[in-house]
């Protein structure tokens, strides 16, 4: 009886938008799968092609997941340490390869005894940091070195565009066509197809914004780790932030959920005596008119990192500091 009135008033909740604050964890439902590598430090999160979830692990490794057939890695030899990943136009999974300078391509057909794994050198170094797959039917990566934005076909081409200010972060293809990104400080980038290029400046003071996705009412929503707030840009530049509750929840990762709103993941640092913190583990969510609510993963100090919505509408995230990949269901 607890149960269905903690799912009933959830589900009332999650209807009207309201700003509820941290939802006890027995109101939806978590379910955490440890990886078998310790300290694998799983990143970013896509869903495939093949109706599975493929991660980046930062030990040098791609993971496989899906409720009914587990969880498979596949080492990447020489691969350091792994960034994004994303679904390339070709139905395969693109990643970067930080500090191998690469770019991988690993196709959802592939096997523990037969990788099928291409990489293509990219200039550099540093190397290449967020990848989306861009209107062009190209891959767009963003690179760790200032002053570039990336482009790769998929048979390996790269072409490099001049932005001055960049340096790293997340990009993602806006409901323009263009691509948006963020790695610029105080700033959102804005590159075209053919490489024009527009910044748009950030009202909060020593912005530095984090993880980047197009919304489901037309603008790009993206995280700001400074100062813990979610913020929405429309595509001719207009700016609004909300506020976090806490503002050390340090969010980064952003998806459109199965249900219209937009949730992200907290590191959500909780302030010690002196210069230091405890990393702590939620998952936001926020509707398009910036009603906030929390949720809090079971596992202490997880460290919610990248997340996106399943094939079985459920959000999947990846849990950085535990080693681990969460799955939430609502009611």
């Amino acid at each position: 009886m607890r149960i269905a009135t903690a799912s009933l008033l959830l589900a009332t909740a999650l209807r009207l938008g309201a700003a509820v604050g941290i939802m006890p964890a027995a109101a939806q439902t978590f379910t955490e799968f440890t990886l078998p590598t310790p300290a694998s430090r799983p990143s970013a999160i896509a869903t495939g092609s093949d109706g599975a979830l493929w991660f980046t692990e930062a030990g040098g490794k791609i993971g496989r997941i899906t409720t009914r057939e587990g969880l498979t890695e596949f080492p990447i030899k020489g691969g350091g340490i792994l960034h994004s990943i994303t679904v390339g136009p070709d139905g395969a999974l693109w990643f970067t390869e930080f500090t191998s300078n690469k770019i991988g391509r690993i196709p959802t057909t592939a096997t523990a005894e037969n990788l099928q794994l291409s990489e293509f050198t990219v200039p550099g170094p540093p190397g290449p940091l967020g990848i989306t797959s861009g209107p062009d039917s190209a891959l767009w990566f963003t690179e760790g070195v200032a002053g570039k934005i990336g482009r790769i076909t998929t048979t390996g081409m790269v072409t490099e565009f001049a932005a001055p200010t960049a340096k790293g972060g997340e990009i993602t293809t806006g409901p323009d066509g263009a691509l948006w990104f963020t790695g610029v400080r105080g700033k959102i980038g804005r590159i075209t197809t053919t490489g024009a290029l527009t910044e748009f400046p950030i009202p909060s003071e020593n912005s530095s914004p984090g993880g980047i996705t197009t919304g489901p009412d037309g603008a790009l929503w993206f995280t700001e780790p400074v100062g813990g707030k979610i913020e929405r840009i429309t595509t001719d530049g207009k700016i609004t932030e909300f506020a976090l509750p806490n503002p050390d929840a340090q969010p980064w990762g952003i998806t459109t959920g199965p249900d219209g709103a937009m949730w992200f993941t907290q590191a959500s640092c909780v302030r010690q005596p002196g210069p230091h913190c405890t990393i702590g583990n939620k998952i936001g969510r926020i509707t398009t008119t910036g009603s906030i609510t929390e949720f809090a993963v079971p596992s202490d100090g997880s460290g919610p990192h990248s997340i996106t919505t399943g094939p079985d509408g459920a959000l999947w995230f990846t849990e950085y500091y535990r080693s681990r990949v969460g799955r939430l269901v609502l009611p």
